[in-house]
């Protein structure tokens, strides 16, 4: 911080710095809570707010991603809040077009089918100049949130974007997006380095833009064994959190927490546990103890 209590961009200074230093490895007088779940379909003015606006159009508006990260915050004592925002604004940024279907979820009208389908994307590098209405809503929270807790950014990480790329939207078995790791091997890493390439500046900008960590959601990790994700999915999480440091630490910034989650990726907790992240986030289908006692003798 600054001698005069604001920070990067005359940011508040940071009263509840629990979380934080939690995410560091440092002792804290309790256990810090936040809601990885945003904003949250729990509460009725969510749904409120919600209820007007197409779900994208939610996330390009500031005020409104604001509005939503901040609704939990006045009914809970958390200590922290993550951005409103969505992973699939990344595929947006690359030239697909993506819908929210109300009952459905997000779906693709032309996913990649074929390897020529890569060539529809965007640059990876326009992407963050694409996403500059996160950004906006990172800085507007941070501002409002007047130092009362940390704000969390995040991304999803380049497997699970890809998997719904191919896939199309959701799927309880992912066969599509995995056909393409079997069939097509060099366009699929093609594909998952673009996206890397992706992630790197807009993970970055947000830091720029005021978000004191970062997380990356695996979400589809469960869908890969062992050895498809160490050779489809991990190398990209390593490379995401070497580059975003790098860079962070190139541009000066301070460096900043970061967390991984992959869902149903017990499998992998060792691997993801020395993948250059800070925390590794737990699902409910993992025990905390035995997690622990795990990387404890790793």
């Amino acid at each position: 911080m600054e001698a005069n209590g604001l920070g990067l961009k005359g940011f508040p200074e940071l009263k509840n710095d629990t979380f934080l230093r939690a995410a560091w490895g440092e002792e804290t007088d309790y256990t810090p809570v936040w809601c990885m779940r945003q904003a949250g379909r729990y509460l009725p003015e969510f749904r409120e707010t919600r209820a007007a606006q197409d779900f994208f159009s939610t996330c390009r508006s500031p005020e409104a991603c604001c509005e939503l990260t901040l609704q939990p915050l006045r009914r809970f004592p958390l200590d922290a809040a993550i951005i409103f925002s969505d992973i699939l604004v990344v595929p947006q940024a690359l030239g697909m077009e993506v819908t929210m279907v109300p009952g459905k979820g997000p779906s693709f009208p032309e996913p990649l089918r074929e390897e020529r389908d890569l060539e529809r994307l965007r640059d990876p590098t326009v992407v963050a100049s694409e996403l500059g209405y996160v950004f906006q809503a990172i800085t507007l929270t941070r501002q409002r949130l007047a130092g009362r807790v940390p704000l969390i950014g995040f991304a999803g990480a380049p497997w699970t974007l890809m998997a719904y790329m191919v896939e199309g939207g959701g799927s309880s078995t992912m066969a599509q997006a995995k056909r393409w790791l079997y069939q097509r091997p060099q366009a699929s890493h093609q594909l998952l380095r673009i996206l890397t390439d992706a992630l790197i500046p807009y993970l970055v900008g947000q830091v720029v833009a005021g978000a004191q960590a970062l997380q990356l959601f695996e979400s589809h990790a469960g869908h890969l064994g062992p050895h498809l994700f160490n050779k489809f999915a991990l190398p990209y999480i390593r490379d995401v959190a070497k580059r975003v440091k790098a860079r962070l630490q190139e541009a000066g910034l301070a460096p900043v927490p970061m967390i991984i989650f992959a869902k149903d990726g017990h499998f992998a907790l060792e691997e993801l546990a020395q993948a250059g992240y800070e925390v590794v986030g737990l699902d409910w289908t993992v025990a905390p103890k035995k997690a622990r006692r795990r990387l404890d003798s790793w």
